[in-house]
Order: structure tokens, then C-alpha cells, then sequence
């Protein structure tokens, strides 16, 4: 029989309210189980968590909330951009995958701390704070990253020129 960790005992007190709080936020019962889940792993993998409960319980619900504006925060965006790039000209599936590739393509061209960091603000939806928290940067650093990477990210696209990109990438290298 496994044996619950102090974290789970104290996490389960509030489950099913921080999963009604989801369900509230969401208006989807298979987004708040997600969203509860994301709530977990991030409550589970944090280094300090606060020790008496009402503060615990303020924290966890905290959060959550955090990880709903940051999804809904994103999904507009992705809404947006979408909307805008209809907009702009009609596409085509098989133009949607030629694009596709070209910013796979291009996106391998940059370089390891661009891709790291678009990958975490613009891929995975998290904020700058948490990026710099996630890579022990500043905040500054993290915003001036990506900054310049859409830069660089938007200059490999608009050149007409081909790039050419290794098929597979030497071990070792970043």
C-alpha cells in the first residue's frame, strides 16, 4: 500500500473545490480536470510552499487562476493571430503546410537561447516572469530574448532565399 506525501494529504483537502473553482472558470469539466492537473504539478513542483493552511489553500487556488488567465491569456492570442493571418489571404491546406514547414525551418535557424525562449512565451503560453523564473534570468532578459528572436524569426521568413537545414543535429551541440 503507498503511503500518501505531506503534500498530497494537504492538496487533497482541497481538491474537489479547487476542481469546482476550475469547472466554474473553464465552463468545461474536461478543461478544469486539465487545469487541475497543470494546478498539481505546479503547486507539487514548487520549492517553498507556504505553511499554515488558510495560506496553503490561498496559494493553491492562486495558482490555479494564474494557470486559467495564462491559458485564456494564450488562447487569445493563438485566436488573434489566426484571425489576423485569415484576414490577411486566403490559404490553402497545402499553403498552411508549406508555411508550417518554413517556420520549423527557420525556427531551428536560431539559436539556442531564441528557441528556448520563444518556445517557452509563445509556444508554451508562459508569461515573462515565470519564463525568467523557469531559465534563472531576469525579467528583462527573458522580454529582450524574445524580442529579438520574433526579430530574427521574422527576418528568416521574410528572406526569399532558401536555408538549408541539417537533417539531424551533431550530439553535444546547442
Amino acid at each position: 500500500m503507498l503511503t500518501r506525501t505531506r503534500f498530497e494529504t494537504r492538496f487533497a483537502r482541497y481538491q474537489q473545490r479547487l476542481y469546482g473553482f476550475a469547472v466554474a472558470m473553464t465552463g468545461d469539466r474536461d478543461r478544469a480536470r486539465d487545469l487541475l492537473h497543470d494546478c498539481v504539478l505546479r503547486a507539487a513542483s514548487a520549492r517553498e510552499r507556504p505553511v499554515n493552511e488558510p495560506a496553503f489553500r490561498a496559494w493553491l487556488f492562486t495558482i490555479m487562476r494564474n494557470l486559467w488567465i495564462d491559458q485564456h491569456r494564450a488562447a487569445e492570442r493563438q485566436s488573434r493571430m489566426l484571425e489576423t493571418l485569415s484576414d490577411a489571404m486566403p490559404v490553402s491546406l497545402d499553403s498552411m503546410a508549406v508555411e508550417s514547414f518554413a517556420v520549423r525551418q527557420a525556427f531551428e535557424l536560431l539559436s539556442h537561447d531564441h528557441r528556448e525562449v520563444l518556445a517557452l512565451v509563445d509556444i508554451s503560453g508562459f508569461s515573462y516572469q515565470e519564463t525568467a523564473d523557469l531559465l534563472g534570468v531576469p525579467r528583462g532578459t527573458v522580454m529582450s530574448r524574445t524580442s529579438r528572436a520574433r526579430q530574427a524569426l521574422a527576418g528568416l521568413l521574410a528572406d526569399d532565399s532558401p536555408k538549408v537545414v541539417p537533417l539531424s543535429r551533431k550530439t553535444g551541440q546547442v
